[in-house]
């Protein structure tokens, strides 16, 4: 049965300049689908001391570009929440990126990605159980995790590092709540980031004291 009115309060993943995108501040459900408790995701992307990701060329729109060219692949990525590691997965490698005409082919995939379930989506994440709140942590880089199921971890420890692997067009980082730990059956849970949401194109600055900058 489906836990009524649940949410949870998070630090930020991260520390730096980050962009967000699909955030469920301006839509639910913030990705366009409920699968998967994905209704109240979130999506960060890493950017510059300028608010910009990798430069567009006329190269990265005509063909996939490396995901080392981004600012942001391989940058720290820490826990959200206090809690118990119930899954890690850290098998996928980290693919190429897809903008421009790219894009295209990579998104009418997307659903063969679905079909074949949660870990084609997530690609190397974290899930952390928060007293019944499981906090996912997806997208993350290739043998980068440094967590094991049943470690405890508190806000800030390390959990691996920003990647492109799953359902990914450039590195970033998912995050995600659900109101139990299997997330094929498990409903989605309203998430806020320091008592708030961000909205699509704030570019959220989090200091290594967790302070958040200027908006």
């Amino acid at each position: 049965m489906r836990k009524p009115d649940l949410s949870i309060d998070l630090e930020y993943p991260f520390v730096g300049r980050w962009l967000t995108q699909n955030s469920p501040a301006n839509r639910v459900p913030s990705h366009g689908t409920t699968m998967f408790g994905t209704s109240y995701a979130i999506d960060f992307v890493p950017v510059d001391d300028t608010g910009r990701t990798a430069p567009i060329t006329l190269a990265s729109l005509v063909r996939p570009q490396r995901p080392g060219g981004f600012p942001g692949f391989g940058r720290p990525i820490l826990s959200p929440v206090e809690g118990i590691v119930v899954a890690v997965h850290d098998a996928e490698a980290d693919h190429n990126a897809y903008r421009g005409v790219p894009s295209i082919g990579y998104a009418l995939s997307q659903r063969r990605r679905a079909d074949q379930g949660w870990m084609a989506l997530a690609g190397n994440h974290v899930l952390i159980d928060r007293e019944g709140v499981a906090v996912a942590v997806c997208h993350l880089q290739y043998g980068s995790l440094e967590v094991r199921p049943g470690q405890r971890v508190r806000i800030g420890d390390a959990l691996g590092r920003c990647g492109n692997s799953g359902n990914s067009t450039e590195p970033h980082v998912h995050v995600q709540a659900t109101d139990g730990r299997d997330i094929r059956h498990a409903n989605a849970v309203r998430l806020t980031f320091r008592g708030s949401l961000p909205r699509n194109g704030q570019v959220v600055d989090v200091g290594g004291e967790w302070n958040i900058g200027p908006r």
